[in-house]
């Protein structure tokens, strides 16, 4: 079946639309793969045109992807840079469970309202980007970025006994919150709250020191206390930020290449 009065039909415009955006392959490959395989000449100016047909006809499919994730509970969200056409810009992805959707844009927090819309009142779990502050609503802070960095920092001052400590205290922290099971709304609030105090307790006596390695990330866990620790309260939602970095990898692979 082919799609208005071009030539070519919906199991050809499927094959190079998989090829370029799944198989990630250039135009001119896709050409040869179309040529040698299916015995198909096809310009690169008209592999573009069944890119564009692709994209126009599943529009309505993208807007109804990313309605329902305006709906959700829990929303993924995270960005990388990338340059199409010779211009710098960002791809963002905004993902549930189920869903993905991908945009393109600057790196401001105007794009947090672009996607989400004024609607939204799920939790937003994303790295600690600055952009995302802009949502009013619940966060979720992700804590393998926060875990890495603790990590890198022990690496680099191996001798600090103090920051193998406070490495230590906020480990068990985490470890506390991921091991909470009871299903009472009222009790993991309150557990919630005491892990935030222990969180806070850890970080206290570097809030202000401008010489101790943990000092930046302690003031940086006390900014954003309220965050971090979300995913105690409400077991829906995940500690980490891990499915939205999962969704860019294809591109950032593309992009190392």
């Amino acid at each position: 079946m082919a799609i208005g009065k071009q030539r070519l039909g919906t199991s050809v415009l499927s094959l190079i639309a998989s090829l370029r955006t799944v198989g990630r392959l250039p135009l001119a490959t896709i050409q040869w793969v179309l040529a040698t395989v299916y015995q198909l000449p096809l310009s690169e100016g008209g592999i573009v045109g069944a890119l564009n047909t692709v994209a126009r006809q599943g529009q309505p499919t993208v807007l109804a992807i990313r309605d329902r994730i305006r709906a959700s509970p829990v929303v993924h969200a995270d960005e990388t840079g990338l340059r199409e056409s010779g211009k710098n810009g960002y791809v963002w992805i905004w993902g549930t469970a189920t869903e993905r959707y991908f945009t393109r844009g600057g790196r401001g927090k105007g794009m947090v309202d672009e996607v989400l819309g004024e609607g939204f009142q799920g939790v937003l779990v994303t790295d600690f980007y600055a952009a995302y502050d802009h949502y009013a609503g619940l966060h979720q802070r992700c804590w393998a970025h926060l875990l890495r960095e603790i990590h890198d920092l022990s690496r680099l001052y191996p001798d600090d006994q103090r920051l193998a400590a406070w490495a230590e205290q906020i480990r068990a922290v985490y470890d506390r919150g991921k091991a909470v099971t009871d299903p009472n709304p009222r009790r993991r609030q309150q557990r919630q709250q005491q892990l935030s105090k222990d969180l806070l307790a850890a970080c206290h006596p570097y809030l202000t020191d401008q010489v101790a390695p943990q000092g930046k990330l302690c003031r940086r866990m006390a900014r954003y206390l309220g965050e971090l620790l979300t995913f105690v309260g409400d077991p829906a939602v995940p500690a980490d930020n891990n499915a939205a970095e999962r969704s860019l990898r294809p591109l950032v692979t593309q992009r190392n290449i």
